[in-house]
């Protein structure tokens, strides 16, 4: 662990974090969908309430239907927290297995399946090159600066934005964090999702105060003196994809659909679109349609997928194709490796479990605490 320059919180780069993850045994490899379901039906059936399964939107098929819950990170977290289980299994990425860890209680543990599950926008902030790169941007500008931090984020991301004042946000109250850090400071450095933030920024009418900082740069741009919003450099791999061209090509094909779009997108996608949502406000768009209304989704592929055969009377399309929308990360978490870990559990061992360093965790309650606060 290494000590942050600007706080007393240690940390280390996300690669390192987690010696104790492994990869999937071979035995498991070639399991055919019917043997695997027959055995976690099995592991699950001896486990009983000692183990929570949470799947993501954007998990497969084959994962989410084994699932006690299905939602979006936070949502899952704090169906951790409200659980009697001994065994949170999160079938999602690892900033999600932290914050479940962070919500749950001392003698809950929680397992993320696979040890490649590595979310790419948390990895373009690493709380380490924040705090190397914080001493510019606070010195670029006139005044104080409040760190917000998007949940999509690793704890002690977190907990670095709660040391200097700030907190966290998801993508349905990033506009009060922003007013919350603005009411406290004079400017707002949003990590680390550019897309969300010119998005909030855009919708609070504070665009033109908005810019966006290089986090490899040596200093920060002079125009940062004089912004009111500063934003890292990152963003979703999966929602960057798409384009306002997409959106027009799929208004062509399908004339009398509603395009929904999350918050992550370029702001020319959300621009273009009808409704812009989390993964719960697109759920609930494609809930409330009507029966044979077209609804055009544009976020990650599983979760469209999941849309269209959940909602039988609801043509749901995506925004774009297959290898627009898959999220890599969320691919690493594949149903052998859920059915390794019930086994394993089944037999008394514990594999791929993710524990917040105390420190860390107490700092990144704070920043927690203050966004329920909101």
């Amino acid at each position: 662990m290494v000590q942050m320059e600007t706080t007393e919180v240690e940390s280390e780069l996300s690669l390192f974090k987690y010696g104790n993850l492994e990869a999937l045994p071979s035995r498991y490899r070639d399991l055919s969908e019917k043997e695997r379901n027959q055995r976690i039906a099995a592991a699950r059936a001896e486990l009983g309430d000692d183990v929570l399964v949470l799947g993501h939107n954007y998990q497969r098929r084959e994962v989410v239907e084994h699932a006690d819950e299905i939602g979006d990170s936070y949502q899952l977290s704090e169906y951790a927290a409200a659980s009697d289980a001994e065994h949170v299994i999160f079938c999602g990425v690892t900033f999600m297995a932290e914050s479940a860890d962070l919500l749950t209680d001392d003698d809950q543990t929680v397992y993320l399946p696979s040890m490649e599950a590595s979310c790419p926008m948390a990895g373009m902030a690493e709380a380490l090159q924040v705090d190397s790169a914080w001493q510019h941007i606070t010195d670029a500008v006139d005044g104080d600066v409040i760190p917000i931090t998007y949940m999509n984020s690793y704890a002690d991301l977190k907990a670095f934005c709660a040391e200097h004042g700030g907190l966290v946000c998801t993508s349905s109250n990033a506009d009060a964090a922003f007013e919350w850090a603005l009411s406290r400071g004079d400017a707002v450095c949003f990590l680390p999702d550019k897309h969300l933030g010119w998005n909030t920024a855009n919708a609070m009418g504070l665009g033109s105060q908005t810019v966006e900082f290089d986090p490899w740069a040596d200093e920060a741009d002079g125009e940062v003196a004089d912004a009111d919003v500063v934003l890292w450099n990152g963003y979703c791999q999966v929602h960057e994809r798409f384009t306002a061209e997409h959106v027009a090509e799929a208004r062509e094909s399908h004339p009398n659909a509603t395009v929904v779009v999350h918050p992550e997108c370029r702001p020319e996608v959300v621009e273009a679109a009808d409704v812009t949502g989390s993964t719960a406000t697109i759920r609930e768009t494609v809930t409330d349609a009507d029966p044979g209304e077209a609804i055009i989704v544009g976020t990650e592929i599983h979760l469209v997928n999941h849309l269209d055969r959940w909602h039988d009377d609801v043509d749901v399309y995506p925004l774009c194709g297959d290898a627009c929308m898959d999220c890599n990360a969320m691919r690493q978490v594949d149903p052998n490796y859920l059915t390794w870990i019930l086994e394993s559990l089944v037999a008394g061992e514990e594999h791929n479990s993710v524990r917040v360093d105390d420190g860390v965790a107490a700092s990144a309650k704070v920043a927690l605490d203050r966004m329920l606060d909101l």
